[in-house]
């Protein structure tokens, strides 16, 4: 499918998939979104210890590198594992603005690093930051009880229903350590009642730029 790079609403760059009319991020910011969604009401629950995150579509490494720039306001040791069906390109991540966006230059090693390390091996990215990067469909994830916090940004159920239903959200209930959270941009309310159907206490939080609501959902 045919995919370009275009910019959001805060300026922030994101990868489109001309096909589907769907995009990586929200157009209406692709940075504002991944710090509302992920990091406010996410990453922010944990303080002062080791967390191990679970993020359904690495995609463009939007997510993973917010996350490495914030966890040592919280003297967090992150544990990141970044799961994807179809990796972006190196010459789409030379197109991307984030690290300027987010005026971290100090972090663009680690951003290249995060993009150019092999799949399948895991690795020290920063002294409290180890990355893990596999290449896999969502629906063969396997994990048991290993994640603190799940990231769940895969593409809207609008182009790809399949991954928002009862069947995937058990699949990360079951990945899941007890007390562990998992966030999303989706606030549909058929994504609310599968997560609902497999155990998960959801809440509807008010959402990023451009949506009224989000989901977060808690395994009791």
């Amino acid at each position: 499918m045919k995919r370009k790079i275009i910019t959001t609403g805060d300026g922030s760059k994101t990868i489109q998939i001309e096909d589907w009319n769907e995009q990586y991020h929200s157009i209406h910011g692709a940075v504002q979104e991944a710090y509302h969604v992920f990091i406010k009401h996410g990453l922010s629950l944990f303080k002062d210890e080791p967390v191990s995150i679970l993020e359904i579509g690495f995609g463009t490494g939007l997510n993973a590198i917010i996350t490495a720039i914030e966890a040592p306001k919280s003297n967090l040791n992150i544990d990141y594992t970044g799961v994807e069906a179809y990796p972006v390109e190196a010459e789409e991540v030379a197109e991307l603005n984030y690290i300027a966006q987010l005026n971290a230059s100090n972090f663009e090693d680690v951003f290249n690093k995060m993009h150019n390390l092999s799949w399948e091996v895991k690795t020290e990215i920063l002294p409290n930051f180890n990355l893990l990067k596999r290449e896999q469909n969502f629906l063969d994830i396997t994990d048991k009880e290993a994640y603190n916090l799940i990231y769940f940004d895969a593409f809207g159920a609008r182009v790809q229903p399949e991954l928002w239903t009862e069947n995937i959200f058990g699949i990360m209930y079951n990945a899941l350590q007890t007390n562990g959270v998992l966030v999303t941009y989706a606030a549909k309310g058929s994504v609310r009642r599968a997560m609902l159907a497999v155990g998960f206490k959801v809440e509807r939080l008010p959402g990023p730029p451009g949506k009224r609501e989000m989901l977060r959902a808690t395994k009791l």
